[in-house]
């Protein structure tokens, strides 16, 4: 494809390949071309990320180790070194700002930039995308997939359809011709089961939804679904914003004691989950990814993490994931004594992306957490909390 248009917005979006496992590669050479996984070996361990070799048996995040190793038997696991993924991630980050200083950082591997002004000095947007890659592999010695476009969300998309180490460009002029031979599945926070029912309509592609009729779509999507026709026609005018300050949002809490008991753990974990699901529905956001930080008695910290699809700021959502990151990591340290728990998401976004494609999901939790956080504006925000919480206290 030729350079898009110069009066257009030159957005990248910048998505590692296999972030986690390539840095692994990386450091130790003798992984090089083999199927590894990052991730708990436990019998209860989750894979955190795979390398593309292991890809190709079926292995893929979040899936159960058990089941990665029955797919494929001759897979490396190695445990998560989460203080190198950080190091790696600042190297990265200050390559981006090096081409511009409008950076949105998503995850540790994963950034918005708008490079629009930095053409006159950098060159076509294109150009700019392929000199980055560039700087990533001899610099890091990692790959990067990029997707150069109008907007965010066309970049986003773009990104994704020839990784490993691809470079996809959407024209500003030939955005209907680029969007409407993808399936709907291409479209972000489109979650399987919305996706699943959006093909049983007999959308299968982004040009059928963009055309579909609009009873169809307001059956499908409710009231948003004006903008989820925007969305398949490609229509996006978010900026890529440099702020970092809503990047994250978390809640920990040190015990007077190391606590063992498995119920008091998670007892805490969900009065934690509580507090921030109510300070992130405050804020008008929805999480794509939750975190648990566990600390045990002699100081060594943990970190586990999972991507949330579709978005969400429901407590019970939230509180479903965590717990489950928490279990997985108490039966690899049975009788562990902790001093510190913490919860925390990322990816955050507008909470105008919850349920455009479900508007049927969790609507007893959604009424729930709306009358709680009613109170708590009025009374404050300690003036009740969830008897699950109650044990021990």
């Amino acid at each position: 494809m030729t350079a898009s248009r110069s009066d257009a917005r030159a957005i990248l979006h910048v998505d590692m390949d296999a972030f986690y496992a390539s840095v692994e590669q990386h450091d130790d050479p003798s992984l090089a071309g083999r199927p590894i996984v990052v991730g708990g070996a436990g019998g209860r361990g989750v894979v955190a990320a795979a390398s593309y070799e292991v890809r190709r048996y079926g292995v893929r995040s979040a899936m159960p180790m058990r089941q990665a190793l029955a797919l494929c038997p001759t897979l490396v696991c190695v445990p998560p070194r989460m203080a190198r993924y950080k190091e790696v991630s600042g190297r990265i980050f200050a390559l981006f700002e090096a081409v511009t200083p409008l950076v949105e950082g998503l995850s540790l591997d994963e950034a918005y930039l708008d490079v629009t002004a930095s053409r006159a000095a950098r060159g076509e947007p294109r150009d700019i995308a392929a000199q980055l890659k560039s700087r990533i592999r001899s610099e890091l010695g990692l790959t990067a997939s990029i997707g150069v476009a109008p907007n965010k969300l066309l970049a986003k998309i773009a990104s994704d359809l020839e990784k490993p180490d691809g470079l996809v460009l959407v024209e500003a002029g030939r955005v209907a011709e680029f969007m409407a031979p993808l399936s709907v599945r291409r479209l972000p926070g489109l979650g399987r089961k919305a996706g699943e029912r959006v093909e049983q309509a007999g959308l299968r592609t982004l040009g059928e939804l963009a055309a579909a009729p609009e009873p169809l779509l307001r059956q499908l999507f409710g009231r948003h679904s004006a903008h989820l026709r925007d969305r398949a026609r490609g229509i996006d005018e978010r900026p890529v914003s440099a702020d970092h300050s809503e990047r994250s949002i978390s809640a920990e809490d040190t015990f007077n004691g190391d606590v063992s008991d498995v119920s008091r753990l998670h007892a805490e974990l969900t009065r934690l989950v509580d507090r921030l699901a109510y300070r992130l529905r405050s804020k008008g956001l929805v999480t794509g990814c939750v975190s648990v930080k566990i600390r045990r008695h002699d100081f060594t910290t943990f970190t586990r993490q999972r991507r949330v699809s579709p978005v969400t700021h429901d407590t019970r959502a939230i509180a479903a994931i965590a717990r489950s990151l928490l279990a997985n990591w108490l039966a690899g340290e049975p009788g562990a004594r902790l001093r510190l728990l913490g919860v925390g998401v990322s990816e955050l976004a507008p909470a105008m992306q919850l349920g455009l494609f479900d508007p049927q999901q969790r609507a007893e939790a959604t009424r729930l957490d709306a009358a709680l956080d009613e109170i708590r504006v009025k009374f404050g925000d300690r003036a009740l909390t969830r008897a699950s919480t109650l044990r021990d206290r």
